[in-house]
């Protein structure tokens, strides 16, 4: 991850307030140029996130559309300084999609409790975008399930519906980005502009990754390496829409309803409501 950034004094200090002094600060993750912190103390937890050079662009982009969407008790502050952006938000207890299907992947039981958070990860998306805003970045790590719901994380690229779409957005994580959306990227036009369909290609895919532990489409079946691939190569292929599933079928009755999601048409795609509603009907 290399060597992690100094955080601004404003960041540590509303830290500190909002977790009690002292404070300990843990490293989580260092990516482009966006680092993350684990901020504890006596009176609680947050997570701290600083942005230099590109990074500091999309962490103040966050900022911005935390404080837009309005989910209460989330974003706690943010600022600049010392040539960083900066964000401190809830740190939400609770863990990811991932790490709740990590019985499933392993060959133990744990169907029930992966299908009540699939569930649950489906109706948060679903509000979101009754709401009118897409997340854009939906990945098996992005819902936090805690006590009180589904919290989405990392919503540097979400953008609403009759705003312009952030001009620096390249679909997410490549692996669960919708052909429909890499063709649109691969083209050029600027902004890439998301949808609700291509959320749900993302929701469909990551809940596939979760349960198999391998990303949703079968590159060697046609021949692709995708390790020294760059996204926009990796997108092409992925445009072309002739790349099948991975055969790996931990879960076949819930493969089978994301099969259709993520191989079909966007236009037949179900909204996250819809397939909140199918994955309820799932036999574990």
């Amino acid at each position: 991850m290399g060597e992690f950034p100094p955080l601004p004094a404003a960041a540590v200090a509303t830290a500190e307030s909002a977790c009690g002094i002292p404070v300990e600060l843990t490293e989580v993750s260092y990516r482009r140029g966006a680092a993350v912190w684990k901020a504890a103390g006596p009176d609680g937890t947050v997570a701290v996130k600083a942005g230099d050079g590109k990074g500091a662009a999309v962490t103040r982009r966050e900022a911005a559309v935390l404080e837009a969407i309005g989910w209460p008790d989330y974003l706690l502050d943010s600022g600049e300084g010392e040539g960083t952006t900066w964000l401190v938000t809830r740190w939400f207890r609770g863990p990811s999609t991932w790490q709740v299907f990590a019985p499933v992947r392993s060959g133990q039981d744990g169907r029930a409790d992966a299908l009540a958070a699939s569930l649950d990860l489906c109706r948060a998306v679903a509000e979101l975008h009754a709401s009118g805003w897409v997340h854009s970045d939906l990945q098996p790590s992005h819902g936090i399930h805690t006590e009180h719901g589904v919290r989405l994380i990392d919503c540097s690229w979400s953008w609403r519906h009759g705003t312009e779409p952030a001009d620096g957005f390249r679909g997410g994580i490549t692996h669960l980005v919708a052909p429909e959306l890499a063709a649109s990227i691969n083209l050029g036009t600027r902004p890439v502009t998301p949808g609700t369909a291509t959320d749900v290609y993302a929701l469909a895919g990551s809940l596939w990754t979760c349960a198999t532990g391998r990303w949703p489409l079968d590159y060697v079946a046609v021949g692709i390496n995708p390790v020294p691939l760059t996204p926009e190569e990796l997108r092409a292929r992925i445009a072309a829409g002739r790349i099948p599933l991975d055969t790996a079928a931990p879960w076949p009755a819930l493969q089978d309803l994301l099969r259709p999601v993520l191989l079909g048409r966007a236009d037949d795609r179900p909204t996250a409501a819809a397939l909140a509603d199918a994955l309820a009907k799932v036999v574990t």
